[in-house]
């Protein structure tokens, strides 16, 4: 079978949507994966989300400068979608974060292979306990299927939509806003823990509050966060399973 060059150009335009979005989520395309299994997982995609129809082989060929802005107007699309994808794990590296600052795991920090960063004990937990949240709930899938429909609604070259700031914003405010409702119960603990140091320390000045408070509060935060699992689960659930029409709205015309 002869592959005309412009049927070579198409499959790389499909190709460079695909990974300008899997690169975003942490599970298919962070960057603890290599890169050749990266690349590898885009092709793979990319041979079976093309809208295959097959071009003549003297199928005229589109030229460089067009080609160029026909690459800019993919790699924008699929950071556009991948933004929104990623948005959902964001909200649980927010959850985790606030708890961790609250709790004192912040102040020991180290490198999370999930989100390429420096981050607190308990936010690595939190994370690794949303992406295998994640993957049970095939999650994977969803995101797989959104990203076949972005063909549907914004074919290969087809031209960009309205981006609408105001949209994202929205969307981006009420992920921060789950991730902070999630970390509300280890947030109060800790306040109420604070609270009662404080008072402690009014009424027996010679107890040392600051070498009791930091064992105390670790503690606190890591029994109250083994019950918001119960909480957060199911939030995280909703969140995953609204990340496919997050993925389209953004590129809704």
């Amino acid at each position: 079978m002869t592959i005309s060059v412009a049927q070579a150009q198409v499959f790389f335009l499909v190709f460079t949507r695909v990974m300008a979005t899997i690169i975003h989520v942490p599970v298919l395309g962070g960057q603890n994966i290599p890169n050749p299994v990266r690349i590898g997982l885009g092709l793979l995609l990319s041979a079976i989300l093309l809208p295959w129809q097959a071009l003549p082989a003297e199928a005229p060929m589109t030229g460089p400068v067009l080609y160029l802005v026909a690459i800019g107007k993919e790699l924008l699309i699929g950071t556009l979608v991948g933004f929104a994808a990623v948005l959902t794990f964001g909200a649980a590296q927010i959850a985790g974060e606030t708890m961790g600052l609250s709790s004192g795991f912040a102040s020991s920090r180290v490198l999370n292979p999930a989100l390429g960063d420096t981050s607190s004990a308990i936010d690595q937990l939190f994370m690794m306990m949303a992406m295998l949240l994640f993957m049970v709930l095939n999650g994977h899938h969803i995101f797989l299927v959104a990203l076949q429909h972005t063909f549907s609604l914004l074919p290969v070259s087809a031209d960009l939509p309205s981006l609408d700031g105001q949209r994202l914003m929205s969307m981006t405010s009420q992920l921060i806003l789950s991730g902070v409702q999630m970390a509300l119960p280890v947030m109060g603990a800790l306040l109420l823990t604070d609270i009662t140091l404080g008072l402690l320390a009014r009424v027996a000045p010679q107890v040392q509050v600051f070498f009791l408070g930091l064992p105390l509060k670790i503690g606190v935060a890591l029994i109250v966060l083994s019950m918001t699992f119960a909480t957060a689960a199911p939030m995280l659930s909703d969140l995953f399973k609204q990340m496919g029409p997050r993925m389209l709205e953004l590129i809704a015309k």
